[in-house]
């Protein structure tokens, strides 16, 4: 996971990889996903910079909003499930609705820091078939833009395709990593840990440590297309910082130095109007915290 090492052995652990949030389904994973046309200006690219983009004590993250949310909803800021100040979830576990006070720092288009943005709670949180946090902080859209002059990024809500122009944007080390999507990945497993339909990154995305929540943007759009969250660092099977790949058939393979990502696409289909999350709704593939009426 692409977490940096801090004191803690919880945390510790965590490496030097990074987890990222698929919100898409685990069938999606054997679909054919359409190959991205980049030349001859089929699809522009889009210069992607760092407004938006927050920076947290340990990780990287977003302001980010859903296609229906309003200026005066209570903005949202993403990170990693495994980026909880309160330690990583375990698999199976998904968090709902829980106090936090986390400060998140916001940056400028330059990486400058602009101040902070403070959460209420944390809104949803796993590491189970995704890698994603969502807070809810105690501005709304519009304040942080009269504030700060900035907007929230959007997260995509179609699937992405092989072979995009991807930007790795991370707040913690203000440092934007470009590539392009490789492939997905059926299923991604490490330590405990398994995600459906992760994004493989071509060899140039080198993410490390503290970059884990970054949002993964795509040029063409800029919206978000993924969550950075984990890589292979030492050619290891299917441990801590040493994610395999699973293909359908069960057959598993190792990429030492290899970096992914979960996708969000699904995401949105899990907020209602005003930012509420709702599990229950059509089309929501977001795992529910066990108990809960599927």
């Amino acid at each position: 996971m692409n977490r940096p090492l801090v004191g803690a052995l919880a945390t510790a652990v965590l490496g030097a990889a990074a987890l990222v949030g698929s919100a898409g389904s685990a069938g999606a994973a054997t679909q054919d996903h359409p190959t991205h046309a980049r030349h001859h200006g089929k699809h522009k690219t889009r210069a992607v910079d760092f407004a938006g983009t927050v920076a947290l004590d340990d990780c990287s993250g977003s302001l980010v909003k859903m296609p229906t949310s309003q200026e005066n909803d209570k903005a949202l800021v993403m990170s990693n499930g495994h980026c909880l100040e309160s330690g990583m979830p375990s698999a199976g576990q998904v968090i709902v609705d829980q106090p936090s006070s986390r400060s998140f720092t916001l940056l400028d288009k330059s990486a400058g820091e602009l101040g902070t943005i403070q959460a209420t709670k944390i809104t949803y949180a796993t590491m189970t078939n995704t890698d994603v946090s969502l807070y809810e902080t105690s501005s709304t859209y519009a304040e942080i833009q009269q504030k700060y002059g900035i907007k929230p990024l959007e997260l995509a809500t179609d699937h992405p395709a092989k072979g995009a122009g991807i930007s790795v944007v991370s707040g913690y080390w203000k440092k934007i990593y470009t590539c392009n999507i490789d492939g997905f990945v059926p299923t991604l497993k490490e330590g405990d840990w398994t995600w459906k339909d992760s994004v493989r990154y071509t060899p140039e995305c080198k993410t490390i440590g503290g970059t884990s929540g970054s949002p993964v943007l795509d040029t063409s759009t800029g919206k978000i297309a993924a969550i950075n969250n984990t890589g292979n660092e030492n050619g290891e099977k299917c441990t801590v910082n040493n994610p395999c790949e699973v293909d359908e058939n069960g057959k598993v393979t190792v990429h030492k130095g290899t970096n992914y990502a979960e996708e969000t696409y699904g995401i949105p289909k899990c907020f209602a109007a005003g930012n509420k999350l709702d599990l229950s709704a059509a089309g929501c593939e977001l795992p529910k915290p066990s108990g809960a009426r599927r």
